[in-house]
């Protein structure tokens, strides 16, 4: 039979053998006609009948089908999604149907139906059970092959190659008229429409942050564009480069490697390529256009650490670098998106681990170091528990007791640590850091010798001791360690002067106890004079009662009882501390006894003070303990003894914010320093109205008792420096008065603080202080006696004028004299050259001192301008040793000689003056000292600030008084700040400039700059009282609503915002983030702006910080008091000095 029905007469026509031989190919014995035609008529049926049938009740009956076999929910969707494909199968298969259907196609498709009919139970999973029919083949058949069964030999995917195609390309093929379809023939996937890409998605940053690749392939320079249909592969640069082979060495030796596998194997990296070389391989390789900014950084570091692995500085670097490579602008974490708080938080901890190893591979390499260990503790302190923190805290000071700066920090992690934090804890802290170090100064502890400073750091801890104690409300305990010391270093008896500190401390403990008055207290005798009283035995004279001692006190203590409860606690609570900070004695004379006191926490006991006994045998140090005493009790002093951590703990004064300089006294406003901390009794709530001009009538005795009974105990020179400061704490009360209003208390503190100042001057080794005439003659000034003050100063002038320019004591009195004069004779309207010139030209001259009459010569006035010119060149040369006394003198110097000039020539000649001593003065000490690797203050700071604020006041003055560009007072400002960003008399001349002309932007930009020089939180206060002051301005001025009045300003939106960004970016700094006045500042901000829940907050985060600090709790209970209770509470917790419990307001309300 033939293959073909229309063949099948040709072949049985065609008789011919030769013919039969050449087409018996197309004949098949096997084929049917009949077959064939019955097969392709049930076919044609069958699709009529499928064409006529719709489409749903098919799909209806498949669901049934489906839904009596019991399937689950999951199983519908996966038949769904197969129906839905089998149906577009069908589609494509039916839109096919019109054209040819051959009849073996119709065969197949018949028989493959017949299958399907066969084994469609058998697609589904069921129980045997729940056969319905019985069947051939009860098994369950997956119907897509797997053509890796037919191709490979094994069934294991793992024999199986498997890769990925990358290009549609092929070699060989003409790219407009051949192609080759990769595509595999299995079902399409589904097809996912993403969403365009913006530029703030992680891929877009991803690509901004790599290197530029070129758009469009760069052909070379002479190469044409080839014509051929394949692309040419060059040849291997390898193979180029093969015939120089590898220089031969120990690692190297067959000469195979080639040199960079050569370094790694010796353990080094590659050399930098510096020059032209590094431009050349940089164009001309393309791994390093792939390469990303901070891929190559770390391939720096880790290249630099390998090479020098006792590097310290490199490893805190390259663990500080992660933060930057995974939260800065580049990264992945900082590329994906900010609300996603989860993964943030997972993305901090891998960052965490990822520092800590890094920092537990630089311990490995460097055992010995602490500043890595340190390191290591700050990352763990997110990581570990409390107790295994404290731990390795207390492991890693006992393994090196003899770093104060390991010390430091260790008492930092106990004063901030909250869930561990107690007052008690912390104070045990400090005594057993004092006594361990000075064990290691006397030596007793043989395995760790003293490290260099270790007396120095010994004070500075005992000072940071004694104002812990006065932040968290314990002023008793404080003014009794400055007692105990300076018993302990001044009166100490002779016959124990030899032993070690803690056997000194044994023999004190006594004294102490026997109730002997003390440093301070009316009769104080002292240490020895009762231990030589002990020795010898006999009558001790009791002290005679005083009646006057008894201090009335009003018999209630609440001024109004309409007040709220939380208010009456806060006054009373401020009035104790502010009258009850000296601890408590009971009065023999009356008999009085200690369980007479009725409020125990006043008295302290022994084991509070003893541990913290340390010796101070140094004078200049013994000296720095008294003035540091007395600027505890109020009295003004330089705030440059402690370090800057310490500093920005102690900062908790906010008057040196709100005071700027004066403009009745535009140049001699700096006369006294600024107070950076509160004196003791003034620790109260942020916003206290009630600051008095000094302490109350009892601290105010025991002042006048410790001056008094501390002044012998020096040498000359020293108890002119006391006596010094103690004549400007009145003239700051003085002050204080005259910016209060209050002309009564003025005239009463007038005549106090001058019949001190007489007594003082009349004492024989006073009356040649010059000093002293000059603080007596500004007070006289100061309270309006101007004839008074200019015969003061005239006789001063006249015992020391002789001296001329080599005394600087001189320079001050005659600089003060003649700014007073120039600032008299503006605030007159009177042209300020004569009296002024002539004092300042007797200065020069040296010659004996007679007051002004008349008109100055213009011979004398050259003579004395020569005079300061050769003097001044004399004494910069030699500011290159850093002498103290010569700085000094240069700075009184070039204040007068700045005078001078701006005088007799005009702002450019002082100008001038002044640049030339700042360029040679300050910037080259502040490179060698600052620099120096310690982190207190350069001993010369006072004289740099001095030098710079007086420039900046007289060029401000001269702006004031006459026409004069702004542009040179802003440079002058912006020049000092760069050099000393933390001098706050500086930036608050910066503030009055900038608010007076209202140029936020620039002011911003200079502010930006300079925090970023300094670690020191005062640019972010002034920064932080900058932004509220212009808000404050413009508050006022949208509440008012006049229409006729000018705007000052245009309304800045967004103020709130900038200064809450301010705060934040603050407290997130290592030394802001204790910092007591920038979290109160912090809180009331955000309790004023009207964030009740966000202040709430924020109370709760400072506490984390400064949790000792008592003013906060105060500040909370003030911003909310319906919590006062919860805050009450939590002082009491914590241990906090809480001198009015609620309990006794209640009582005191009832009587």
């Amino acid at each position: 039979m033939a293959l073909f029905p229309s063949f099948s007469g040709l072949s049985s026509n065609n008789s011919s053998t030769g013919d039969r031989a050449d087409l018996e190919w197309l004949s098949n014995q096997s084929f049917s006609t009949e077959d064939a035609l019955k097969t392709h008529q049930r076919s044609t049926e069958r699709v009529k009948l499928e064409a006529e049938e719709p489409a749903s009740p098919r799909e209806q009956k498949r669901k049934e089908r489906e839904d009596s076999h019991g399937r689950s929910k999951k199983k519908k969707k996966d038949k769904k999604k197969k129906h839905k494909k089998k149906s577009r199968d069908n589609s494509e298969s039916s839109g096919s149907e019109s054209d040819t259907v051959y009849p073996s196609d119709l065969l197949k498709k018949e028989n493959a139906d017949r299958e399907e009919a066969q084994v469609r139970v058998s697609e589904t999973f069921m129980w045997l059970d729940d056969l319905q029919t019985p069947t051939d083949s009860p098994f369950c058949i997956d119907r897509r092959a797997d053509r890796a069964n037919w191709e490979y030999k094994s069934l294991y995917r793992g024999d199986i190659a498997r890769y990925k195609r990358k290009g549609a390309s092929c070699l060989g093929l003409n790219a407009k008229t051949q192609a080759v379809n990769w595509n595999d023939g299995g079902p399409e996937k589904k097809r996912v429409d993403k969403k365009p890409e913006r530029y703030f998605c992680p891929s877009t940053r991803q690509l901004l942050r790599s290197d530029s690749q070129p758009a469009l392939p760069i052909l070379s320079k002479g190469n044409a564009v080839s014509s051929d249909s394949y692309i040419k592969l060059s040849a291997c640069t390898e193979e180029q480069g093969s015939s120089t082979q590898a220089p031969v060495s120990w690692v190297n030796p067959l000469g195979i490697y080639d040199h960079g596998t050569s370094l790694w194997l010796e353990g080094k990296g590659k050399p930098e390529v510096k020059g032209d070389q590094q431009d050349v391989e940089a164009e001309g390789s393309s791994s390093s256009k792939s390469s990303t900014f901070l891929s190559a950084r770390v391939e720096e570091f880790n290249r630099k650490l390998r090479e020098n692995p006792s590097d310290i500085k490199l490893w805190l670097d390259f663990v500080h670098f992660q933060d930057e490579m995974a939260f800065g602008s580049g990264s992945f974490f900082a590329a994906s998106d900010s609300d996603d708080g989860d993964m943030k938080k997972m993305s901090f901890r891998a960052v965490l681990e990822k520092k800590l190893s890094i920092v537990d591979k630089a311990v490995e390499s460097n055992p010995a170091n602490v500043d890595l260990k340190l390191e290591k503790l700050r990352l763990c302190k997110e990581l570990w528990e409390p107790a295994t923190l404290q731990k390795e805290w207390k492991k890693l000071v006992f393994i090196h007791p003899n770093s104060a700066p390991l010390w430091r920090k260790y008492l930092l992690f106990t004063q901030s640590h909250f869930s561990t934090f107690s007052v008690s804890k912390v104070n045990s802290v400090f005594g057993k850091c004092l006594s361990t170090l000075s064990a290691v100064q006397d030596g007793s502890m043989v395995s760790h010798p003293p490290l260099p400073g270790t007396q120095e750091d010994l004070l500075d801890i005992f000072l940071q001791q004694c104002h812990f104690l006065r932040q968290a409300g314990h002023t008793e305990k404080a003014v009794c360690l400055f007692q105990a010391l300076l018993d302990f270093t001044f009166f100490k008896p002779e016959s124990v002067k030899n032993l070690l500190t803690r056997q000194q401390v044994d023999f004190f403990e006594p004294f102490w106890d026997s109730g002997e008055p003390r440093i301070g207290e009316r009769g104080a005798r002292g240490w020895k004079a009762w231990m030589l009283q002990q020795e010898k035995g006999g009558w001790v004279i009791p002290p005679e009662p005083d009646d006057d001692d008894e201090e009335e006190q009003d018999d209630s203590e609440i001024k109004d009882k309409t007040w709220p409860k939380w208010k009456i606690w806060l006054d009373v609570e401020a009035s104790r501390e502010a009258n009850h900070w000296l601890p408590w004695r009971p009065d023999k004379t009356k008999g009085q006894s200690e369980e007479d006191c009725e409020d125990p926490d006043r008295q302290v006991l022994f084991d509070d003070i003893g541990p913290s006994m340390i010796r101070v045998d140094r004078p200049d140090l013994q000296l720095q303990l008294i003035l540091s005493f007395l600027q505890f009790l109020g009295l003004p002093g330089p705030s440059g003894r402690f370090s800057l951590s310490s500093s920005n703990i102690l900062l908790d004064d906010l008057t040196f914010l709100e005071e700027g300089p004066d403009t009745e006294r535009p140049l001699t406003f700096y006369d006294l320093p600024i107070a950076v901390t509160c004196a003791v009794g003034h620790m109260t709530f942020l916003n206290d109205c009630r600051r008095q001009a000094g302490l109350c009538k009892a601290g105010e005795e025991f002042l006048q008792n410790v001056l008094q009974q501390t002044l012998p105990l020096v040498s000359t020179k020293d108890q002119a420096a006391i006596t010094l400061c103690w004549l400007q704490y009145e003239k700051l009360k003085v002050l204080r008065c005259l910016r209060s209003g209050n002309k009564r208390r003025l005239k009463a503190q007038g005549k106090r603080s001058k019949r001190l100042a007489k007594r003082l001057l009349k004492e024989p080794d006073n009356r040649g202080s010059l000093a002293l005439w000059r603080e007596y003659a500004h007070l006289e000034w100061l309270l309006g006696n101007l004839e008074e003050a200019r015969k003061v100063f005239d006789t001063a002038l006249g015992m020391g004028v002789t001296r001329g320019l080599n005394d600087p004591v001189l320079c001050n009195l005659c600089f003060l004299y003649a700014q007073l004069e120039v600032e008299q004779a503006t605030n007159n309207g009177t042209v300020p050259t004569s009296k002024a010139v002539y004092i300042l030209t007797k200065l020069a001259e040296g010659a004996a001192y007679t007051p002004f009459v008349d008109q100055i010569s213009p011979v004398t006035i050259l003579k004395a301008r020569k005079t300061y010119e050769q003097t001044l060149l004399s004494c910069l040369p030699e500011q290159s040793t850093g002498a103290p006394k010569k700085l000094h003198r240069m700075s009184s110097l070039v204040g007068c000689f700045g005078l001078f000039q701006y005088l007799t020539m005009g702002i450019d000649a002082a100008d001038a003056v002044y640049n030339q001593a700042i360029q040679k003065l300050i910037s080259s000490n502040l490179s060698s000292e600052v620099t120096d690797g310690s982190l207190r203050r350069p001993k010369a700071f006072p004289d740099w600030e001095f030098v710079a604020v007086q420039h900046v006041a007289l060029l401000r003055h001269h702006a004031n008084t006459n026409v004069f560009p702004l542009s040179r007072l802003r440079l002058a400002l912006t020049d000092a700040l760069s050099l000393l960003p933390s001098s706050a008399s500086l930036w608050q001349l910066y503030l009055q400039t900038e608010n007076r002309y209202h140029s936020a932007g620039r002011a911003r930009r200079f502010f930006h700059s300079a925090i970023k020089k300094t670690d020191s939180v005062v640019p972010y206060l002034f920064a932080i009282t900058a932004e509220r002051r212009l808000k404050q301005m413009l508050d006022s001025v949208q509440r008012s609503r006049l229409p006729g009045e000018a705007l000052p300003a245009l309304p800045n939106n967004g103020l709130c915002n900038r200064i809450r960004c301010l705060f934040e970016n603050a407290t997130a700094t290592e030394h802001g983030a204790h910092c007591p006045l920038l979290w109160r500042m912090y809180l009331n901000f955000m309790v004023c702006d009207g964030n009740l829940e966000r202040g709430s907050g924020i109370f709760y985060k400072a506490l984390q910080a400064v949790p000792w600090v008592k003013g906060l709790y105060m500040d909370a209970v003030q911003l909310f008091p319906e919590r006062v209770q919860e805050f009450l509470d939590l002082m009491t917790e914590k241990e906090l000095r809480l001198r009015v419990p609620m309990e006794e307001v209640d009582i005191l309300l009832e009587d």
